[in-house]
């Protein structure tokens, strides 16, 4: 039968997305009358309502109740607002139900959306008894299970927001377009609603725009130290300047727009200047927050810091200079505890010191090497009566140390006495072969900054004639005069001919040269026996002898040679290098005879200041049937000495020596502060000198 209801100007339904929007939405009031009705949803509001009472909402109920059993009708108790149930308004509202021919009661709450559904589909299983029976859920129990679909479908959502939106730019209504089709939008927006939804999404978008701007702020905070190194380096500068005055100092800067970026509005990050990736300047408003301020006083503590350091490393400094404890050689674990103390152990790490230490000791120790040189240099005639093979004895050596014992200079090198010892044997050397190789001030000779200094400031004309004339730029030429007696110089001279190539040139290290050979075995004095010809300038000898009578020609020959020049202008045969050689007989390899051609040998050469070699030597042994080895040992150490000597170049010679106006003699000390340049850049500065065509 049909109910009478009185229900004018209500609405028949509404849901959560009209709340506050009722407007926006199709309306369909409840008709007023007749109507069929199937079933009642009895409401209980079970919240402690402002002056209401509940016993009296419990009677109108039982009232409404009593009337509503009349129509014979499904009757479901419904208690309302369980979110904000009072547990007594609860527990009488079921014992209400139980009355009643058990009524079957429901929680619900339409604030949470929990068990609302519940209520109607228990209704409808009591209209329709074929539909299987309903379980009825408590509120608490329905609430949790509904709070997790609610967590999981909220986790779905946020997932596919997180997938689709990667710009803090995005709108919403662009973003819900794409994700309308998506079933986890739609789930989560069928359990709590589009204002839920969007609202997330705007959670999601202003994440991303913090995320952003806090990248742009790290990034900037990253590159202030560099502009604040590169602005404002000096520490005199800022060290009393608060944040705030050293901001006006910045702006006073003239690279302060390389940095730093003026906006017109502020802050830096409510500004499009945060999507200007390609302005990556640091926002000058950013130095008033707190993390600026803390570089900022970061970058104050990290000069003082400096300065502080620079002063310990100059204390440092200063105490190994004065430190009497600090002696060539002292290695640092031994000096530690004379210069160290706690304060600079606060300041630099030990291995800072120990590098200080190192560049010190290697300048005492080079001070005082230079000093033992000079030291040698004032004893030297305790080298005159060594052998000339420059190999002194231990009992030489021992006398020579007792001598220079007592000397400050030889003391110092006490924690070094390999070096010392190997700086005596360097001199005597020095002394016996002065060299520019063995110049103790190598590569500071006086004699290779003078070839240096004519070679940088003039092209030769014979330079440029041999890179016209010159096929092989590799092949420099040796004239080599063989002195000997009996066929001695003769078959030396087939030998080493023997060894070179068909347009006789020789192979040493690796270059070739042209190689000249003027044996002579008879009087000197005789235009065919002359060490020089118009054609022929010798740069060395080899003097060879195996007897006696063949060593007192070498000596004659040399003499009548040397005496020849006195008086000339060319006179260079006076310092022509020689070499003495003693040549084994077939047979004879030992015994006293030998013996005594060695003895007399080494007289000689200290005699005619040239060098000794003979068969006892390591590596030599001439004679008959000599080895290529040993030949270019010897030719090798004559070039040596043509170098040394500056006597011969490619296309020089003689005559070119003797044309020029003016010979310039100096005599300087290697090592000696003064310099070369001085004298000579005069002259080779002036426009009407040249080089000679020899050089």
């Amino acid at each position: 039968a049909a109910t009478k209801l009185a229900s004018a100007e209500k609405l028949m339904y509404f849901c959560t997305d009209q709340l506050g929007l009722e407007q926006d939405f199709e309306q369909k009031q409840m008709p007023d009358g007749k109507l069929l009705v199937d079933g009642f949803l009895l409401c209980v509001d079970v919240s402690r309502g402002m002056n209401r009472n509940f016993d009296d909402q419990l009677k109108f109920v039982s009232n409404l109740y009593n009337q509503l059993a009349k129509t014979k009708k499904p009757i479901v108790v419904v208690l309302t607002k369980c979110d904000e149930g009072v547990e007594r308004y609860i527990r009488d509202a079921h014992a209400f139900a139980l009355s009643k021919k058990n009524l079957q009661v429901v929680e619900t709450s339409a604030r949470s959306n929990v068990n609302i559904d519940l209520a109607f589909s228990t209704l409808v299983q009591l209209v329709d008894k074929s539909r299987g029976k309903t379980k009825i859920i408590p509120y608490f129990e329905a609430l949790k299970q509904q709070s997790q679909q609610i967590a999981a479908a909220k986790d779905k959502y946020e997932w596919l927001v997180g997938r689709i939106v990667k710009n803090h730019n995005e709108t919403w209504s662009n973003v819900s377009r794409k994700m309308l089709s998506s079933p986890e939008y739609q789930e989560y927006i069928y359990l709590e609603g589009t204002q839920k939804a969007k609202k997330l999404f705007l959670q999601h978008v202003h994440r991303l725009k913090q995320e952003h701007i806090e990248r742009r702020r790290k990034m900037y905070l990253a590159v202030l130290p560099q502009a604040l190194d590169a602005l404002i380096p000096d520490l005199d500068e800022i060290d009393h300047l608060s944040c705030v005055k050293a901001e006006k100092l910045l702006e006073t800067k003239p690279d302060f727009l390389k940095w730093f970026v003026v906006l017109e509005e502020t802050p830096w990050d409510a500004t499009s200047h945060v999507d200007n990736v390609e302005n990556e300047r640091i926002p000058f408003d950013l130095m008033e927050t707190q993390p600026a301020e803390q570089l900022y006083e970061a970058h104050l503590e990290k000069l003082r810091n400096e300065r502080k350091r620079a002063e310990m490393r100059r204390a440092f400094k200063e105490n190994l200079e004065t430190s009497p404890f600090i002696t060539p050689g002292k290695p640092w674990e031994e000096a530690r505890s004379f210069i160290m103390n706690e304060d600079f152990y606060l300041w630099l790490e030990e291995s800072v010191y120990m590098d200080i230490y190192s560049k010190h000791q290697k300048q005492i120790i080079e001070k005082a090497k230079e000093e033992f040189q000079e030291l040698l240099l004032e004893y030297s005639e305790l080298f005159y009566e060594l052998e000339l093979d420059a190999k002194p004895s231990k009992e030489k050596m021992g006398v020579i140390q007792d001598v220079l014992g007592e000397e400050q200079r030889f003391k110092a090198l006490q924690k070094l006495q390999a070096e010392r010892d190997a700086l005596i044997l360097k001199h005597i050397h020095f002394v016996y072969h002065p060299t520019k190789e063995t110049c103790p001030s190598c590569p500071l000779c006086v004699d290779s900054k003078i070839e240096h200094l004519i070679s940088s400031r003039f092209i030769r004309a014979s330079e440029r004639n041999q890179k016209n004339q010159l096929a092989d730029p590799n092949i420099d030429r040796i004239n080599l005069v063989i002195l000997g007696k009996d066929g001695l110089a003769r078959e030396l001279a087939n030998e080493i001919r023997a060894l070179c190539t068909n347009d006789d040139k020789y192979v040493i290290e690796g270059k070739m040269y042209e190689l000249s050979l003027r044996p002579i075995e008879g009087n000197v004095r005789l235009p065919v026996n002359s060490f020089q010809t118009p054609t022929f300038q010798p740069h060395g000898c080899l003097c060879l002898y195996n007897s006696k009578e063949s060593l007192s020609y070498v000596v004659e020959s040399i003499e009548k040679s040397r005496e020849s020049t006195i008086g000339r202008r060319e006179n260079h045969l006076v310092h022509l290098p020689l070499t003495l050689i003693l040549v084994n007989k077939r047979g004879d390899t030992s015994g006293e005879t030998l013996h005594s051609l060695i003895q007399q040998g080494q007289q000689i050469a200290s005699k005619l200041q040239c060098v000794f070699l003979d068969p006892a030597a390591a590596g030599i042994g001439y004679g008959r049937n000599i080895n290529e080895k040993q030949i270019s040992q010897v030719l090798k150490g004559l070039l040596d000495s043509k170098r040394n000597l500056n006597l011969v170049s490619s296309t020089s010679s003689l005559k070119d020596l003797a044309d020029v106006d003016l010979r310039i003699v100096m005599c300087l000390m290697c090592g000696d502060p003064f310099n070369a340049d001085d004298i000579l850049l005069p002259i080779l500065q002036s426009q009407v000198y040249r080089p000679s065509q020899g050089g």
